[in-house]
């Protein structure tokens, strides 16, 4: 590798802040690296804080879609709704939820959006959110201040969280961020018991005007924090050469070496690698989707009581996101994309599995069923946010990233409110068996995925860095 002259920076902000010097380390493939300086040099504090107040943000808006599905009873009776439009609702949410994270890249790449300003703006939109499902009766307004409003402010908050640890953590963030994802879906755990239990006609525009003040509180004290790192950071005490060193993160760059240059939308998407990835996700979250939207009616279709549906809801709610942090922590050993089809494989055999539970009237096999199929349901999304980096880079991964995660507001569209249609025709059997045949397509497709611009010696065998100047 090759470095440039030393050069300082003024950390923090402020006529008072001390100089800390850094450098610019070009690899022989002419990707710079800016190393030098300490997380501690930048924030003032361990870079850990942003891992542990996205994580607390995630939680908070988890409620708005894997707490949804119990919640649809009540909704249908209070504003006199069918359960198609319960549906359309969260499949609108889901759409601009995922559709937002491109144009907020986009944003915060030049400079117009700040982390913080979007997280704030992110808490409004989803306090909106819940006032409009709580005090508008008819279903357009619902789905606008909802779907629309609420969709976009979740949105936000999750597009700046996963890409907040992934910039501080460049190094280990297969485990990082599955950490921080996990808890979009656990976060809904208690809620999804709150909407079994005690959410009713007489109590339910409290209920969720009292969780829309939650979620503005919690993400607004947790986004003062928020501070990304300069473009190209390094942590300093870990060698960005692929596999060299010792320790966690050299075990996991030596399966997961980093992109071999920063990579503009425009070349992520001529690579071939971001379309395959834009494909299974929308494949693979319409599985997911789909297993949300009707797991509980599934379960009260088939006789099981409210218990077993509210549970089996809960476990997959719990499931989905440890399998998150676990697969997060797996990629960092096995690889990002052996991971990636182990899970999608899990998955497939979840959908089938739970056909049979349902056809056995066996509640512990549905839970299990339910155990597996929450885990393969959550643990694909933060592979796909490492392995976006991975191959493209980090000075572009905002706008990368949101454009592979797009492909989850196509997959609202096929889980959700077209899922309703397939199971109104070919009844829960087929629909399942239909996603689970999705996900092994899915699995499939996993293998043609290829690091750009990294042949296979490279991978086995990182290239040795050129003598500093």
């Amino acid at each position: 590798m090759t470095s440039d002259p030393m050069k300082t920076r003024k950390t923090p902000p402020g006529p008072e802040a001390p100089y800390h010097a850094y450098r610019e380390v070009t690899d022989a493939r002419g990707r710079v690296y800016r190393v030098g300086e300490t997380d501690r040099d930048i924030l003032g504090h361990s870079r850990k804080l942003m891992v542990y107040l996205p994580w607390i943000s995630m939680m908070a808006i988890s409620v708005s879609e894997y707490a949804y599905g119990s919640a649809e009873d009540t909704l249908s009776s209070a504003h006199a709704w069918t359960q198609s439009d319960t549906f359309w609702i969260l499949s609108v949410w889901i759409f601009f939820q995922a559709g937002i994270a491109f144009p907020a890249g986009w944003l915060r790449e030049r400079g117009l959006l700040t982390a913080r300003r979007a997280m704030y703006i992110g808490a409004v939109m989803c306090l909106l959110g819940f006032l409009a499902l709580s005090h508008f009766h008819d279903v357009l307004p619902a789905i606008l201040g909802f779907g629309v409003v609420g969709g976009v402010g979740s949105g936000l908050i999750y597009a700046t969280c996963i890409n907040m640890v992934g910039k501080w953590f460049p190094e280990r963030r297969g485990a990082k961020t599955g950490f921080v994802n996990g808890g979009f879906a656990y976060g809904s755990l208690p809620f999804i018991f709150i909407f079994n239990y005690a959410f009713n006609t007489g109590d339910y525009e409290r209920v969720l005007d009292l969780i829309g003040g939650y979620v503005l509180v919690v993400v607004a004290v947790c986004a003062f924090f928020f501070q990304d790192p300069p473009k190209n950071w390094w942590p300093a005490d870990v060698d960005p050469s692929a596999g060299s060193g010792s320790g966690a993160g050299a075990a996991s760059l030596a399966k997961n070496p980093p992109a071999v240059r920063q990579f503009t939308p425009g070349e992520a998407v001529r690579t071939g690698m971001l379309p395959l990835m834009w494909v299974m996700i929308v494949m693979t979250a319409g599985v997911s989707i789909f297993g949300i939207s009707f797991q509980v009616d599934f379960a009260k279709e088939v006789g099981f009581g409210p218990l077993v549906a509210a549970s089996s809801m809960g476990v997959m709610a719990v499931v989905n996101g440890v399998g998150r942090a676990v697969v997060g922590w797996l990629s960092d050993l096995w690889g990002r994309r052996t991971t990636l089809v182990f899970v999608m494989v899990v998955l497939g055999l979840a959908q089938f599995g739970v056909i049979w539970a349902g056809e056995s009237r066996n509640q512990w096999l549905f839970l299990f069923f339910a155990f597996l199929s929450g885990f393969g349901g959550g643990a694909f999304y933060p592979l796909f946010a490492a392995l976006t980096p991975d191959y493209f880079g980090e000075n572009y991964n905002a706008t990368n990233y949101g454009l592979v995660y797009s492909g989850k507001l196509v997959s609202g569209l096929f889980g959700g409110g077209l899922g309703s249609m397939v199971v109104g025709a070919w009844g829960y059997d087929g629909a399942y068996a239909l996603a689970g045949g999705v996900s092994m397509a899915a699995a499939a497709l996993a293998l043609l995925l290829r690091q750009p611009g990294r042949d296979r010696a490279d991978r086995v065998a990182p290239p040795r860095p050129r003598p500093a100047a």
